[in-house]
C-alpha cells in the first residue's frame, strides 16, 4: 500500500492535544477543513552558527545543523500546531526524503494529505539554508513534479479544492491560479503572500489574484515596490484599495495593517529576540494571523499574535518544525506574567527560572546551549513585561493553563537512523 492510500491521521495521533481556537465559532454544517493550501514540499537542511557568509574558495564549518520539511510545509505545520484542521495538496518524492517529510507532516503534525500524492521515480526538492548575522542564504535544487492525472492538480489546480474556511496562496508574477476564483466563490476566505520578483518589473498587474483575496500579506520591500511608495505604511494604505485587508511585515519594526472596508489601521512592534534561524518566520506569521482572523479577533490582537508566533519560531531550527504550539505560547505568557508580578511595581526582578524542556523540545542535540523559545523570548525588564502584559492581555481568555512542557517535534541533525533490532 502506498502512502497515498493511507487515511489521514486523527488529531490525537499527532502528539499532545491542542487548543481549538475556533471552538466558539464552529457550527453544524461547517467545512471539515479549516485551511487548504497547495505548493511544493522541500527537505530543508539548515546550517546555523556561521560567523560570516561562506567565502568562495574556502570551507566553512557550522556550529549547528538541522533537517526538517520545508517549502509549503512551513505554513501547513504552523497552522496545524495552532489547532486548525489543515489540508495540503502536494507532490512527494519517492525517496527517503519524501518519506520522511510525509511522515513528519501526516503522522507527526496531523495534516490531512489525502489530496497529496507520491510520485514514483521523482526525487524530493532540497533546500540548503545558511543562517548568519540575522540573515539567511539558500541554495535549492529540484525538478517540477509531473502533472497529476487527478481533476485537482496539486500545483496548477484546474479544478476546485475541497470546501474550507480559508485557503492560502502565493502570488507568482506571470501565473494565474485559476482555482482561487472557484474557492472564493464557494465561501473560502483567501489569504495571499507574494515572492520576490526576479524580473524586476514589480508590475501591479501581476497581483490580479487579489480580486479573490480577503487579505494580502507581503513584506515591506515587496509592498513598497508594487505600490511605488517609500514607506511600508503608505504601501499598506495603497494595497488596501485593492484588497479588503492589507498587512505589511516590517521585520524588526513589527507589522502594520489597513482594513480597506472599515478604514481601521493597526501597527504593533516586534518582540525582540535573539535569532537562531529566521527560516519560515514569515509563514508562521501568516499562520498566526489566519488563526486570529478565523477566530474573529480584533485587528491589533491578530497582528500581535502573529508577531509572537514568528518571534518564538526564529529561536529554533527549520521553517516548519520551529513553529510554536499552544503550550509554548502559554509558557511564554506565564513568563511575562510572572516577571511582572515579581517586579512588584518597577523594582528589578530576578531572572525567570527556566521552564522544563522535554527531550523532544530541546535543540541541544543540534546546537549545544539552545533553550526553550518561550524562555528565550521572556521580557528582559519590568517595563518590557508591563508593555507585553498590556499588549497581549487578550491571551488570558484564549490560553490553556501552562502546566505541561511542550513536546513538539524539532529539526534533527540527520534522518534515517537505523532502528535497533
Amino acid at each position: 500500500m502506498s502512502r497515498r492510500d493511507v487515511p489521514p491521521p486523527t488529531r490525537q495521533s499527532a502528539g499532545p492535544p491542542v487548543l481549538d481556537p475556533l471552538a466558539a465559532v464552529r457550527a453544524d454544517g461547517d467545512p471539515r477543513t479549516d485551511v487548504f493550501l497547495t505548493g511544493t514540499v522541500f527537505l530543508d537542511i539548515i546550517f546555523t552558527g556561521l560567523d560570516t557568509a561562506p567565502v568562495r574558495g574556502t570551507e566553512s564549518w557550522a556550529r549547528g545543523m538541522g533537517s526538517s520539511p520545508g517549502g509549503v510545509a512551513n505554513m501547513a505545520t504552523a497552522l496545524a500546531r495552532l489547532g486548525l484542521h489543515t489540508s495540503l495538496a502536494a507532490a512527494f518524492g519517492d525517496d527517503m526524503y519524501g518519506e520522511y517529510c510525509w511522515d513528519a507532516l501526516a503522522q507527526g503534525e496531523g495534516i490531512d494529505l489525502s489530496l497529496s500524492r507520491t510520485v514514483p521515480g521523482w526525487h524530493s526538492p532540497v533546500t540548503v539554508s545558511m543562517a548568519y548575522e540575522g540573515e539567511r542564504t539558500m541554495v535549492s535544487h529540484g525538478h517540477e513534479a509531473p502533472p497529476s492525472e487527478a481533476a485537482f492538480d496539486s500545483r496548477h489546480a484546474p479544478g476546485c479544492p475541497p470546501p474550507s474556511r480559508a485557503c492560502v496562496t502565493s502570488l507568482v508574477p506571470g501565473r494565474r491560479e485559476e482555482w482561487l476564483g472557484c474557492a472564493a466563490g464557494r465561501g473560502s476566505r483567501i489569504f495571499a503572500d507574494v515572492g520576490w520578483d526576479d524580473t524586476g518589473r514589480w508590475d501591479p498587474a501581476d497581483l490580479a489574484g487579489l480580486e479573490h483575496c480577503e487579505a494580502f500579506l507581503p513584506n515591506a520591500e515587496e509592498a513598497m515596490r508594487y505600490t511605488r511608495t517609500d514607506c511600508p505604511r503608505a504601501a499598506a494604505r495603497k494595497l488596501a484599495e485593492r484588497v479588503p485587508l492589507a498587512v505589511v511585515t516590517m521585520g524588526a519594526e513589527g507589522a502594520c495593517a489597513v482594513d480597506g472596508r472599515t478604514g481601521e489601521s493597526a501597527e504593533v512592534p516586534a518582540i525582540t529576540v535573539e535569532e537562531l534561524d529566521p527560516t519560515g518566520a514569515g509563514d508562521v506569521f501568516v499562520a498566526g494571523f489566519i488563526t486570529g482572523t478565523l477566530a474573529g479577533w480584533p485587528l491589533t490582537d491578530r497582528l500581535s499574535f502573529a508577531g509572537l508566533t514568528a518571534a518564538l519560531s526564529v529561536q529554533e531550527f527549520g521553517g516548519s518544525l520551529s513553529a510554536p504550539g499552544w503550550a509554548e505560547i502559554a509558557c511564554w505568557w506565564q513568563q511575562v506574567r510572572d516577571f511582572e508580578r515579581r517586579a512588584g511595581g518597577g523594582a528589578a526582578a530576578p531572572a525567570a527560572p527556566p521552564l522544563p524542556v522535554g527531550p523532544a523540545t530541546s535543540a541541544a542535540s543540534v546546537l549545544p546551549g539552545a533553550q526553550d523559545p518561550a524562555v528565550a523570548a521572556a521580557p528582559a525588564t519590568p517595563a518590557a513585561a508591563a508593555r507585553l502584559r498590556h499588549r497581549y492581555a487578550f491571551l488570558d481568555t484564549v490560553l490553556p493553563t501552562a502546566d505541561q512542557p511542550s513536546q513538539l517535534a524539532r529539526a534533527v541533525p540527520t534522518i534515517g537512523f537505523r532502528r535497533p533490532a
